[in-house]
């Protein structure tokens, strides 16, 4: 194992070392942030069909709750037929025929990873990882000497990209 001789060699090492560890989640976080970019699109997604009998005489806004559909809207009602645009619901049984556009089921699992909330189990894991980052970014400054033109070449692209960056959050 190599050997920790001061802040520098420490920086290295745990960076290292770490980015291994974490080069699995980091390519499942790369690729679910891709897709969440177009989750407002039909990218790779798939229509399913379902059938569900939910609670009878339902209200449109109960109805979008149960259906967990955004934007949920009844296009028209007759008798006891509710049509969206997704499907019917029918309110004296219950009975809902819909259908939605989603990811393959392991991209929709990695979605919901990037997602995750604190009440969710994953909550721990994204927090690791977000720390784990923000300890590449400071680490990063160790990897060369600072006297380097390396160094003060790269510190010039540290700013333009955090002005970048803070440019994009603001337009």
């Amino acid at each position: 194992m190599d050997k920790i001789k001061d802040t520098r060699s420490f920086m290295r090492i745990t960076h290292r070392y770490l980015g291994f560890f974490l080069a699995g989640i980091m390519a499942v976080y790369a690729v679910s942030g891709v897709l969440l970019v177009y989750r407002d699109t039909d990218f790779l997604k798939k229509e399913k069909k379902y059938e569900k009998t939910f609670a009878r005489n339902l209200n449109e806004k109960e109805l979008g709750k149960e259906l967990k559909m955004k934007n949920f809207e009844v296009e028209k009602t007759e008798g006891d037929i509710s049509t969206f645009k997704q499907g019917t619901y029918n309110a004296a049984t219950g009975e809902a025929k819909y259908s939605k556009k989603e990811l393959p089921f392991v991209l929709d699992k990695m979605t919901k990873l990037h997602k995750a909330q604190s009440k969710d189990t994953l909550s721990p894991l994204n927090t690791f990882f977000g720390i784990a980052l923000f300890f590449f970014v400071i680490s990063s400054f160790w990897m060369f000497n600072p006297k380097t033109k390396a160094f003060k070449r790269g510190m010039i692209f540290t700013i333009a990209g955090l002005v970048v960056s803070i440019i994009l959050l603001f337009i």
